[in-house]
């Protein structure tokens, strides 16, 4: 089967959940205490539409959380299922973050990644993401990201 990104349904609630907790739980002790991805409402993020997931022979493997508003597109939320790690998906669902974008006529994506969570900094950087600004907020150190969308 392929892989495919498509948006989530409520249906998708558990393996959602199941897959932010999984590619997050490494952060806990890292940062201590959970990271806001697994703090977040997945139920009313589907209800509202924010959700896609990335599914590899149907199984839920990724979970991408957008937002966009007048002037730029903001990724809330990206993961992907430790055990389909290293295979291109988290690649695939910031391409298609991208490609969310353009379809809205927005020229910007924007996201922050914890200080602590060094490897997802490192991706983001190497997707060609520029480090914006650094502040806490709601009690976690945030690095701020920004990349124009490729034409």
């Amino acid at each position: 089967m392929a892989v495919t990104v498509r948006p989530g349904t409520a249906t998708d609630l558990p393996p959602i959940v199941a897959c932010v907790e999984a590619a997050f739980e490494r952060y806990v002790a890292r940062i201590g205490k959970p990271p806001a991805p697994m703090r977040a409402d997945y139920a009313a993020l589907i209800a509202a539409d924010r959700v896609q997931v990335l599914t590899d022979g149907g199984v839920v493997a990724g979970v991408l959380v957008l937002e966009a508003d007048a002037r730029r597109l903001f990724v809330d939320v990206m993961a992907v299922c430790p055990e389909r790690q290293r295979r291109g998906f988290g690649q695939r669902l910031m391409r298609f973050a991208e490609a969310t974008a353009r379809g809205k006529g927005l020229d910007t994506i924007e996201l922050y990644t914890h200080e602590r969570m060094v490897e997802a900094l490192s991706f983001y950087q190497a997707l060609g993401y520029v480090e914006t600004g650094r502040r806490v907020e709601d009690g976690y150190a945030r690095v701020y990201l920004r990349k124009a969308v490729p034409a």
